[in-house]
């Protein structure tokens, strides 16, 4: 059973998100926040699986909730709950640790599926949001997608089908599965490949093979 904690100043928007996450019986909603503040203090209350966090609320925001989150519970993997209109915001938080980004008015099974796979391990990182991520980064995409390659060439190609599948949103089980090894051989890969590249974490690598084009874009 994955335990998830919700945070959003909007009563309805957690109430709709709880009534997608729900459908799913390995899901279990175990609290609700109303503002940044609380969602930490019912994350270290309740030590969920996941955390859900609204980018922007009230007395502190979704960014510095998620920093807050990595200090006080870093066994808990937080996802960020975004819109259209919050794309510098994201840029910006790419870097904090976050294990994905999520679309409010996404695919409800792309926010079940997000869930699962940061739970697992993963990242969760819809793919209208990460061509937006690039989009918002600076300079031209086509420079952009050169970079990014020239950065995963010296990767082997076992090493380069692993960021492809993780950019996908697969999480680490179901990339053994895909590739006929165990979790523990893609988990050394993973922070193989994050140590080579000097990348933080599984979400900046799947926005990474987003730009080298190893994941189509919606």
């Amino acid at each position: 059973m994955i335990r998830v904690l919700l945070a959003d100043d909007e009563t309805m928007i957690r109430a709709g998100v709880r009534a997608i996450l729900t459908t799913d019986p390995g899901i279990e909603v175990v609290a609700e926040a109303g503002d940044g503040h609380e969602a930490v203090a019912l994350a270290r209350e309740h030590r969920p699986d996941v955390v859900l966090l609204d980018v922007r609320m009230p007395r502190l925001d979704g960014l510095a909730a998620a920093e807050e989150l990595r200090r006080t519970v870093p066994g808990t993997a937080v996802v960020m709950l975004t819109t259209f209109s919050e794309d510098a915001f994201i840029a910006r938080a790419l870097g904090s640790g976050v294990g994905g980004f999520l679309l409010k008015s996404g695919d409800p099974r792309e926010l079940i599926a997000g869930v699962k796979a940061v739970a697992a391990g993963g990242a969760a990182l819809s793919p209208s949001v990460a061509r937006r991520v690039i989009d918002t980064l600076g300079g031209e995409r086509f420079t952009r997608a050169a970079g990014a390659r020239a950065r995963l060439e010296p990767l082997t190609a076992r090493e380069r089908e692993v960021v492809a599948l993780l950019g996908a949103g697969l999480s680490n089980q179901e990339i053994a599965d895909r590739m006929y090894v165990v979790e523990g051989t893609v988990k050394a890969h993973v922070s193989a490949v994050l140590a080579r590249l000097g990348l933080r974490n599984r979400v900046q690598l799947a926005v990474l093979a987003y730009e080298a084009g190893l994941v189509p874009h919606e």
